[in-house]
C-alpha cells in the first residue's frame, strides 16, 4: 500500500496530507459540473425552439441579467462570511430549479415560450456563477505551489461531471427499465435531480472548509469588505484585474469564431444531420481524451516546469496558428486536429493557469471581482463574438482577418498579464490558513 501511495504521489505530484484535499474538491467539482451538465441540452434546444437567430438576443438577454445578478451577489459578499456565501449562493439557484420545476408543469413550454427562453437566460447565469464561486473558494484556500500541482487533477473531475450529467441526460431523455417496468422521465425532472447533485457540492464545499478552518462568522482578515460596489471598484482601479478582463474577452471572442468557422467547415464537408452530428460527436469523444489524459499525467507538471508567463501564452498561440492554417487548409481533417488540441489544452492547463493568477489577491478581488469577470466580461466577450460576423459582413470585412488580429492581441495580453502576475506573486503575503 505504501509503495502504491509514493507511486501515485509521484505521478499526481501530490505531497503527505493532500490526499483528502483532492479528493474533496475533484469531488465538488464533478457534483458541480454534472448538476449543469444535466440540464444544458434542455437548454440548448429551449434556446433554438423558434430558430438559432433567436441567439443573439439571447445572450443579450444573459448579459443583462448578469448586470442585475453582480450587484446582489456582492451584497451578500459584503454581509456574510466566505463559508456561508457558497452554501446560500448555490441553495439559491437549487430552490430556482424547484420552481422551474413546477413552472415546467403548470404554464405553456410551446416553441419560443416564455418560459423557455427565461429557463435559457437562468441557466447561462448559473453555470457561470457556481463554477466561478467554485474556483473563488480554492483560489482562496490553496497556496500557490499546491495551485500549481493540483488544479489541473481538480479539474478532471469537472470534465468527468460534465460526461456524466451529459449521458445521463440522453439516457433518461430515451427512458429506462428497471426491473422489468419502463421508465420515462420528462426534462422536467432533471430539474430534481440537479438540484440534489447541486446540493451535494455544498456538502463537498463544507468539507473542504473544515479542513481549512475557514471562520463561520464576519470579521475575519480575509473576509470580503463591506462596499457593494468594491469589487468593481477594484477592476476600474487595477491594471492587474484589467488585463484579466481583456484576457477573458479576447479569449470568449476567438472562441466564438472558431465555433462559427467549425459550423461552416462541417456544413460542407458533410452532407445530412446524421452524419454531421457523428463529426460533432467525433471532436467531443477526442476531446474528452485529450483532456483526461493531459489533466492526470500533465497538468501540474507543464505549469510547474514552464511556469505561468509561458502557459499564459500557449492557447493565444495555438489559436493564431489555428486560424492561420484554416485560411490555407479549411479542411475537417485541419479542423478536428485544431479543435480537439484547443479545448483540450483549455481545460486541462489554460483554465487552472488562469486561476492560479487569483491567489495572490484578496478577498475582495476573489469574491467581488472575479464573479464580475467569470459571468459578465466572459459573456460580454460571447455578445460581441456573436454580433461581429454580422458586422463584418456589412463592411466586408473577412472573418478570418479579425480573428487573426484579435489572436494576435490576445497573445500579447498574455504576455503581460504573465509578467503582472510575477510582481504580483512575489508581493503577495504567506496564506495564513493551512490545511489539517
Amino acid at each position: 500500500m505504501s509503495a502504491r501511495l509514493n507511486l501515485l504521489r509521484r505521478v499526481v505530484l501530490l505531497k503527505p496530507g493532500e490526499g483528502p484535499i483532492l479528493a474533496w474538491a475533484t469531488a465538488y467539482f464533478f457534483l458541480l459540473l454534472m448538476s449543469y451538465y444535466l440540464l444544458r441540452p434542455m437548454r440548448e434546444a429551449l434556446g433554438i425552439a423558434k430558430g438559432a437567430d433567436k441567439l443573439p438576443w439571447l445572450l443579450t438577454g444573459t448579459l443583462i441579467a448578469m448586470l442585475v445578478a453582480n450587484p446582489l451577489y456582492a451584497a451578500i459578499a459584503a454581509r456574510l462570511p466566505r463559508r456561508r456565501i457558497i452554501p446560500i449562493t448555490y441553495r439559491f439557484f437549487g430552490v430556482a430549479m424547484l420552481l422551474f420545476w413546477v413552472a415546467f408543469r403548470l404554464l405553456p413550454t410551446g416553441p419560443g415560450s416564455t418560459l423557455g427562453y427565461g429557463f435559457f437566460i437562468w441557466l447561462s447565469v448559473f453555470n457561470l456563477f457556481v463554477v466561478s464561486v467554485f474556483w473563488g473558494l480554492l483560489d482562496d484556500l490553496f497556496t500557490e505551489d499546491m495551485g500549481k500541482r493540483l488544479f489541473g487533477l481538480i479539474t478532471v473531475g469537472g470534465t468527468l461531471g460534465a460526461i456524466a450529467g451529459s449521458g445521463l441526460t440522453g439516457l433518461l431523455s430515451k427512458g429506462v427499465t428497471l426491473m422489468g417496468t419502463r421508465l420515462a422521465f420528462d426534462a422536467g425532472s432533471q430539474l430534481l435531480l440537479s438540484a440534489a447533485l447541486l446540493e451535494g457540492s455544498v456538502q463537498c464545499m463544507q468539507q473542504l472548509a473544515r479542513r481549512f478552518d475557514m471562520p463561520n462568522e464576519v470579521g475575519g482578515a480575509k473576509e470580503p469588505g463591506p462596499g457593494l460596489l468594491e469589487g468593481l471598484r477594484l477592476v476600474v482601479t487595477s491594471r492587474y484585474l484589467q488585463v484579466i478582463c481583456v484576457n477573458m474577452l479576447l479569449f470568449t471572442i476567438t472562441s466564438t469564431m472558431l465555433y462559427l468557422q467549425q459550423g461552416q467547415i462541417v456544413e460542407r464537408s458533410f452532407a445530412g444531420q446524421q452524419a454531421r452530428t457523428a463529426a460533432f460527436a467525433t471532436l467531443d469523444l477526442w476531446t474528452n481524451v485529450v483532456t483526461l489524459a493531459t489533466q492526470l499525467f500533465l497538468s501540474g507538471r507543464i505549469i510547474t516546469w514552464l511556469g505561468l508567463r509561458p502557459v499564459l501564452c500557449l492557447l493565444p498561440l495555438m489559436t493564431l496558428a489555428g486560424f492561420g492554417v484554416l485560411v490555407f487548409w479549411p479542411s475537417f481533417a485541419v479542423l478536428a486536429v485544431i479543435m480537439v488540441a484547443r479545448r483540450g489544452l483549455n481545460y486541462a492547463v489554460d483554465r487552472p493557469a488562469k486561476e492560479i493568477l487569483y491567489i495572490p489577491l484578496g478577498p475582495a478581488e476573489k469574491y467581488k471581482s472575479k464573479p464580475f469577470i467569470d459571468t459578465f466580461v466572459y459573456r460580454a466577450g460571447d455578445l460581441l463574438g456573436v454580433w461581429t460576423p454580422t458586422v463584418l459582413a456589412i463592411i466586408a470585412i473577412p472573418l478570418s482577418s479579425v480573428a487573426l488580429a484579435a489572436s494576435a492581441l490576445w497573445l500579447g495580453a498574455g504576455l503581460s498579464l504573465g509578467t503582472l502576475w510575477n510582481r504580483r506573486s512575489k508581493a503577495a503575503p504567506a496564506p495564513t490558513e493551512s490545511p489539517k
